[in-house]
């Protein structure tokens, strides 16, 4: 029954069995730092949006502004060119 079992596997898996003590509370730290790291990042690129968008929104505002001073600018000028020289 156990003729079959490779030995190089067996050895492995004892291994690994007797060094997962030591092993698992590393792993636990280290996702846990990669973790923090992540949620940090994603913080400050969620950040870093929210600043680009407020930008872009306040350049369409300016641009919106300028185009309706224009219009009204122009269409002033318009009703004044109609009026009677004096």
């Amino acid at each position: 029954m156990f003729q079959k079992i490779e030995k190089s596997g067996l050895i492995t898996g004892v291994a690994l069995g007797l060094a997962a003590p030591a092993i698992l509370p590393i792993l636990k730290s280290t996702i846990i730092t990669l973790g923090i790291i992540g949620v940090r990042g994603t913080i400050s690129l969620t950040e870093c949006t929210k600043t680009t968008i407020k930008l872009a929104k306040e350049e369409i505002e300016d641009i919106i502004a300028e185009a309706q001073f224009e219009r009204m600018k122009n269409q002033l000028d318009k009703e004044l060119s109609l009026l009677p020289d004096n």
